[in-house]
């Protein structure tokens, strides 16, 4: 096989292709004007024929040189393809998710990340539980969402289910529903909604409903229950790392579906790198370890 003509030749053949000037490709290429003229004499040398017809108003292609341009832009253009494809696959994978599912989701990334250390996660966190991937640039996001109206680029995690939480120093008195009317109540959120729907299946009214506190985030009720100031409501699958180290305990049996979920989601009509892929399927097998 007939060794291959070098690289560097080629590329100042395809730059002075495009503008048949010596002159102007050796401005492009930040070579001068003889470096160019000497780069495709060479390569005309290493090929055994013209690229180029010399003339008193410039140059112009031969039938070789034309043939050459046409292959010089294909080889460049799938180099050019090959940099951007592979320098974005070890670009940082950007995630957003919502801080409700921190206390479930940081840990597992901590996690990834001593196991994967080859792609790396930034994690952008928001009181939103949606993301639109038209104005914002992730790869993807966990969001909270009805779990019938979720498209084809969701990865389910898992289904909402509504319990009762508290410091493990609670737990004594807490052995029927009616022993919460003795215990400050509180909520995740501005409403009282969670505690609502849990009572009512537990079959249970309680006089204090309204006279617990009210929080902001998941994320604050959950860390004011653990300190043994009152019982919270929240999501059995968000708690399961603060259950596991004794923060938290659960003193009843009973979880609520409340008809959300939580979800990975990435832009539609994408198709993941191989490393989004791989992150999404890890955080998905996470979600159905028990």
């Amino acid at each position: 096989m007939k060794r291959l003509p070098p690289l560097p030749a080629l590329h100042t053949f395809w730059v002075t292709a495009q503008c048949c000037n010596f002159t102007r490709a050796a401005e492009q290429l930040h070579i001068t004007q003889g470096a160019v003229s000497r780069q495709i004499a060479g390569l005309e040398s290493h090929l055994g024929y013209p690229l180029f017809q010399r003339q008193a108003r410039g140059l112009s292609l031969t039938e070789e040189g034309r043939e050459w341009s046409l292959r010089t832009q294909q080889v460049f253009g799938l180099i050019g393809e090959a940099v951007e494809q592979i320098g974005n696959r070890r670009q940082t994978l950007q995630l957003k998710a919502s801080t409700c599912v921190m206390r479930w989701l940081l840990p597992r990334l901590m996690q990834w990340q001593k196991e994967r250390p080859d792609v790396p996660v930034e994690l952008t966190t928001t009181v939103a539980y949606t993301v639109d991937f038209r104005r914002e640039q992730f790869d993807a996001a966990v969001i909270y969402a009805p779990i019938a109206e979720q498209s084809g680029e969701a990865r389910h995690l898992f289904d909402e289910q509504l319990t009762p939480v508290c410091a493990p120093a609670l737990l004594a008195g807490l052995q029927r529903p009616e022993d919460l009317q003795q215990q400050v109540l509180l909520h995740p959120t501005r409403d009282e909604r969670d505690w609502a729907l849990w009572l009512k299946a537990a079959n249970t009214q309680l006089g204090n409903l309204s006279q617990g506190h009210h929080f902001e985030t998941l994320d604050l009720a959950m860390t004011v229950a653990s300190q043994g100031s009152g019982v919270a409501i929240g999501d059995s699958a968000l708690i399961g790392e603060d259950v596991k180290a004794g923060r938290l305990v659960m003193p009843f049996e009973l979880r609520v579906p409340t008809g959300m979920g939580y979800y990975l989601v990435y832009p539609p009509g994408t198709v993941p790198s191989a490393e989004l892929e791989a992150l999404m399927n890890w955080l998905v097998s996470q979600a159905q370890q028990p």
